[in-house]
């Protein structure tokens, strides 16, 4: 593998300095040339090319365990190592995070709703348990808000909405959308922090119309909120982070994609046994299917 990277860059950086970096003698690789590739060396290379796919298709946002897991999903025969080995020596590698700051506005004039989750994050069921918060993207234009509700048991983004603007109007959107799917007669907690845009009353009243249990963090901590923390520092980390938006309408299209094309449909989770939402609740109803046929 390291002489075939090598080769590959010989173009770019003097093939002496390769070989120093990769601890191989000049002569090793040339001598490496001038012989037939070995059957190791052919296997490795197509397996390459198979992770090259999976890494552009993720968006250049898998480690070695995603990528390893997709191709094993597809009955392609590699080890974690064997995958993580030649990640490393082809330079493939994940994007990487950074921190953002809030966006929780208060008003202390709406009431707030005790913390029923107290960090319990375990459920038996999807629309069980709802975390919902906004977050921001910087555009050209100025900021561009996100209101999202994220499903705690199948980490799938149910409602979303975007504005320019930080109002009720925003997560009312988002839970709008989510309520489009949520089943009758569901024993649902709502999670949020104590930012005005949910302690207002129009969005309080539409949690109780649908007989789901409002929930708060306490003043000044996030800790409940962790798995969208978690979310919307991997959409800042695969995406945002990674283009220099001139228009909302850029960011839109983008957010849009990565919500319902790749996040939802395609991005697998460590939580969820490496399977996607989607996967997830195709799962759940698979079971539940049987589950009902078998006592009927």
């Amino acid at each position: 593998m390291r002489f075939q990277f090598i080769d590959e860059h010989r173009d770019e950086l003097p093939v002496t300095l390769l070989c120093k970096v990769l601890n191989v003698s000049p002569s090793g690789y040339y001598a490496w040339r001038e012989r037939p590739p070995s059957a190791r060396e052919m296997a490795n290379q197509k397996l390459y090319e198979q992770i090259k796919v999976e890494f552009k298709t993720s968006k250049e946002t898998y480690g070695s365990p995603r990528i390893y897991r997709e191709l094993d999903k597809q009955g392609v025969a590699c080890s974690k190592n064997r995958v993580a080995r030649i990640m490393r020596l082809r330079g493939l590698k994940a994007k990487q995070s950074r921190r953002f700051k809030t966006t929780t506005r208060r008003n202390k004039k709406h009431p707030v709703a005790p913390n029923l989750l107290r960090r319990d994050f375990d459920t038996d069921r999807p629309n069980q348990k709802w975390l919902a918060d906004i977050t921001y993207i910087a555009t050209g234009e100025g900021w561009l808000y996100l209101a999202a509700v994220l499903d705690l048991h199948t980490r799938r983004i149910v409602g979303w909405a975007l504005s320019d603007r930080m109002t009720s109007d925003l997560t009312l959107t988002a839970l709008e959308m989510a309520l489009l799917q949520l089943p009758l007669d569901t024993d649902l907690i709502h999670h949020s922090d104590q930012g005005s845009q949910y302690t207002a009353q129009e969005y309080q009243t539409m949690l109780k119309d649908h007989s789901i249990r409002a929930s708060m963090n306490g003043a000044g901590t996030w800790y409940d909120n962790a798995p969208m923390e978690s979310f919307f520092g991997t959409l800042k980390s695969e995406l945002v982070h990674h283009h220099a938006y001139q228009t909302r309408t850029e960011a839109k299209a983008d957010v849009f994609y990565y919500i319902e094309s790749f996040y939802n449909r395609r991005r697998l989770h460590s939580s969820l046994g490496y399977l996607s939402p989607d996967s997830t609740d195709r799962l759940v109803s698979t079971l539940d299917n049987s589950c009902l046929m078998k006592y009927n």
